[in-house]
């Protein structure tokens, strides 16, 4: 049986309906808590953890020897992440997304991703 718990908004008690459903049922149970800004069942079920693993969301690098500024990563961005301001090319890591429409706009190529 996968049973789902979710919701857009915050607070609602999805980790304590989730966490309350794991320890009641008998027999394994596999939670996963995919929150990605405060994952935290594991504050409720202290699990022992065997293994942990780093991840990184990708953020645009821009190149400015390759750049030209002819802000097309500027207007597809929807997140205000990346702004130009005179010869400057500003990036936002934490407003953006991870969506890659920048690079894929980029018509000089000077957009590549770094890990955050």
């Amino acid at each position: 049986m996968i049973i789902s718990i979710a919701s857009g908004k915050g607070g609602t008690g999805k980790t304590t309906v989730a966490t309350n459903l794991a320890v009641s049922v008998e027999g394994p149970v596999q939670l996963l808590d995919c929150d990605v800004e405060e994952p935290n069942a594991h504050l409720f079920l202290r699990p022992e953890i065997e293994e942990t693993q780093t991840v990184y969301t990708p953020i645009p690098e821009i190149d400015l020897d390759k750049c030209d500024r002819c802000r097309k990563c500027v207007e597809i961005c929807r997140f205000r992440a990346i702004a130009i301001a005179g010869e400057m090319v500003l990036t936002f890591p934490e407003l953006c997304h991870s969506c890659g429409g920048c690079m894929a706009v980029c018509p000089q190529g000077a957009i590549t991703e770094k890990g955050r």
